[in-house]
């Protein structure tokens, strides 16, 4: 796993190490907004977004006549939209009708451990889900292959265009698209780069900020080259944003004998 020439050295992707799993089982796809609706239905789980009363919504998304809302520092395309949440994910007015088939966004870490309690499985650790995200591939920066676009076909669900304030949407999707737009990987894994990003157990060094790995649709070259197998970043347990989502893995007994 690992990267030896990482665009952002920052991000800890190198070097190229081998690391061993034992058995694990993850899920073809994100989870979706129907299977969160459901583990909501059943629980009464408030996410974190909803228990703050706001979430980080891409300021492409809001209505001109959006209130005003604070941009964060260092992203200011990102706006503290209050009322988002993953039922909300552009923000008061909006909703997730026809989305029943995209990733449930705007949730956090402990909104994901929540998830994985009640469905008896839990988040992949970030090495399971690099060796997963590589679909049998060895050292290539895509679940496909080297290139991004093989033979001009799209692949994945990023950015297309000029960040922040052009998007030609040419893959066919704006914001997220279903989980399983794409044709999978060799492991029959679906949208494991782009679409959205996806909580691992792991911390992301020795602070408390845990990983999320594969990119998202807001993922551009010209600025977070990060839709690759081997791509990671950061964030803090209690962050939602409306390109963050995950997927559930478990553990698989050994075989007898």
């Amino acid at each position: 796993m690992g990267c030896a020439d990482s665009p952002y050295p920052a991000d800890g992707e190198g070097p190229v190490r081998e690391r061993h799993v034992a058995p694990f089982a993850l899920a073809a796809t994100a989870v979706t907004n129907a299977e969160f609706a459901g583990f909501v239905a059943a629980t009464g789980h408030r996410t974190d977004a909803e228990e703050f009363d706001w979430s980080f919504v891409f300021e492409g998304f809001l209505p001109p006549d959006a209130p005003p809302a604070r941009a964060a520092v260092q992203a200011p395309w990102w706006r503290q939209v209050f009322g988002a949440d993953w039922r909300r994910p552009e923000g008061p007015g909006s909703d997730v009708a026809g989305r029943g088939d995209h990733p449930v966004v705007h949730v956090s870490y402990a909104d994901a451990l929540a998830y994985c309690d009640w469905a008896g499985a839990r988040l992949p650790g970030e090495a399971e889900w690099e060796y997963a995200a590589r679909g049998g591939l060895t050292g290539q920066p895509f679940p496909w292959g080297s290139e991004r676009e093989p033979e001009g076909r799209f692949r994945m669900n990023v950015w297309r265009g000029s960040f922040p304030d052009e998007n030609t949407a040419a893959d066919g999707y704006a914001g997220t698209c279903p989980v399983d737009a794409f044709p999978p990987n060799g492991y029959g894994l679906f949208n494991m780069t782009g679409n959205v990003w996806e909580w691992c157990a792991d911390r992301f060094g020795p602070s408390e900020t845990r990983v999320l790995r594969g990119g998202s649709y807001l993922c551009h070259a010209s600025y977070c080259l990060r839709y690759r197998t081997s791509a990671r970043m950061g964030n803090t347990p209690d962050s939602s944003s409306g390109n963050t989502g995950f997927r559930v893995a478990r553990s698989v007994p050994p075989a007898d004998g």
